[in-house]
């Protein structure tokens, strides 16, 4: 009988990039909508794609199942 493969977090997949380096890229929260009371400098922070922290590295790569 065949093993069985472990599937990948399919909401984490979507979620997450891995970069060349081998870091991990999110894109920030809270830039959606109540934008009107939020500044200008901001909203333009939360457009930008941000990397996750070393500490949650492991667990985000194990959802990802790509390591």
């Amino acid at each position: 009988m065949a093993k069985v493969k472990m599937k990948s977090n399919r909401s984490a997949k979507k979620r997450f990039k891995i970069t060349a380096t081998g870091k991990i890229k999110r894109w920030k929260a809270g830039g959606a909508h109540y934008n009107t009371k939020k500044s200008k400098k901001r909203k333009r922070a939360l457009r930008k794609p941000d990397l996750v922290h070393p500490s949650w590295e492991d667990k985000v790569k194990g959802m990802l199942k790509e390591f």
